[in-house]
């Protein structure tokens, strides 16, 4: 499902349904499974006491064959829910339908209606009241109550011995006692685990909601920066004709100096664009308009000799331990990216930044470490949020926040912790399927 862009767009959004059946709805289907394998010892104890203790002969070959399929059912619901994450509203209402309906199987031989176990129909209605949509409930009132009310003229009587008779009162209410107790045990397990599951999903919910929030506001910049490139684009380009005019005039030709600022003037006019362009991409593009072939080697010895030669920082240790090269696709937005966090790790360490590359398996890991004075507490709870800044200026913050999303539209990650010596280590994962050429795979390199 999508809303609508101000600009004719779409921006994604989250189906909550759709997260509920993934999510909270095979954590309930594990909940109830959990509870009928509660039922199954429950059952067994109960008719040995019956049986045995009470001396209240039961037909126990009956109930057992209703006992084994029970047991089937739920060591079936085990394997299909181990395998299966997607756990829609009619399932759920099978599973309980399949434990009314045996319930009503063991009432049957064991009494009916007059069987003081028979509360615990309420305890499927309540189940049915907390997991299921309306008409499932309802539903579910409806079959309990006729499969109560067959249970008072359908049943097969309690063959009670003689000194029962006559004091049926007793074992009645010691019955209605243990359901009472049973009703109220498991209640408070099942709804309490549920509980926590709904506040698990309420979690997830509002994470996705701000995530989408993010996504708009990258969206929004996006435009934003979109809007600023085309206006600064035409007064850069006259500026950058203007100084290549003057540059051939005689008189600033035959002077050494004119030249060289002239030639300083071009260069920073150059930037200026690249920064335009790599905050456009930045905020809403994981790959830019002129993807270049390159390795991954070349790419980053170009990326860290560019940057150390545009910044003034005082020690710069480069370590590429990535191993065998690979041919990549290289673009502004991953530039930009490793750009944004050397640019952090300089303003917190002018004296020193350092940039280790390796190969992590299927992925290329970049270290950016610093010795300044680290990430706050709240900062690394809060990493990848925007305005997440201990720099204290308007604005200030973005940095990380777009980092983070363009490595995630890489399906990469972005980590950050603090070194026990003083300083912060920022962690870029990118998964080498998402930028390599396809021809390394070809060639199974």
């Amino acid at each position: 499902m999508k809303h609508a862009r101000s600009d004719g767009g779409d921006l994604p959004v989250f189906d909550d349904s759709r997260v509920f059946d993934d999510s909270a709805g095979l954590e309930n289907m594990r909940q109830l499974i959990q509870l009928r394998w509660i039922a199954v010892a429950g059952q067994i104890i109960t008719i040995a006491v019956v049986n045995f203790g009470f001396g209240i002969h039961l037909p126990l070959r009956q109930m057992s064959v209703v006992l084994i399929a029970l047991v089937a059912f739920n060591i079936g619901s085990m394997l299909r829910w181990r395998s299966h994450h997607d756990v829609t509203n009619g399932e759920l209402f099978l599973a309980l339908l399949v434990d009314v309906f045996t319930l009503t199987a063991q009432l049957y031989l064991s009494g009916g209606a007059t069987n003081p176990f028979s509360f615990l129909y309420l305890l499927q209605v309540i189940l049915g009241a907390v997991l299921l949509r309306a008409w499932s409930v309802w539903t579910i009132v409806a079959i309990t109550g006729a499969c109560f009310t067959g249970l008072t003229f359908f049943y097969r009587p309690l063959p009670l011995p003689i000194n029962y008779y006559g004091m049926l009162f007793g074992p009645y209410i010691e019955g209605i006692l243990i359901c009472f107790a049973l009703n109220a045990s498991l209640l408070v397990i099942f709804i309490t685990r549920i509980s926590r599951n709904l506040r698990a999903r309420e979690a997830r919910l509002a994470d996705l909601r701000e995530r989408a929030a993010e996504e708009e506001h990258i969206v929004r910049m996006g435009l934003l920066a979109s809007g600023a490139a085309h206006e600064l684009g035409t007064p850069l380009s006259t500026v950058s004709v203007i100084l290549g005019d003057w540059r051939r005039m005689p008189a600033i030709a035959a002077d050494p100096q004119l030249l060289e600022e002239i030639d300083e003037m071009q260069a920073q006019v150059q930037r200026c664009k690249s920064i335009v362009s790599g905050i456009l991409l930045s905020a809403g593009e994981a790959r830019g308009d002129s993807p270049v072939a390159t390795t991954i080697r070349t790419f980053l010895d170009d990326l860290v000799r560019e940057w150390r030669d545009t910044r003034a920082v005082g020690r710069f240790s480069y370590e590429n331990r990535f191993g065998e090269d690979l041919s990549i696709v290289s673009d502004s937005a991953i530039k930009q990216m490793i750009y944004n966090v050397l640019d952090n790790a300089f303003e917190a360490s002018p004296g020193w930044v350092g940039l280790a590359v390796e190969r992590d398996g299927e992925a290329l890991k970049l270290t950016i470490t610093d010795c300044g004075p680290g990430f706050a507490p709240e900062m690394l709870s809060q990493l990848g949020k925007p305005y997440q800044s201990s720099k204290g200026r308007p604005g200030a913050g973005l940095g990380l926040f777009l980092v983070s999303n363009v490595a995630r539209t890489l399906h990469g990650r972005v980590s950050a912790h603090n070194r026990p010596e003083g300083g912060a280590i920022v962690t870029l994962e990118l998964p080498l399927e998402s930028i390599i050429l396809e021809e390394n795979t070809a060639d199974g390199v």
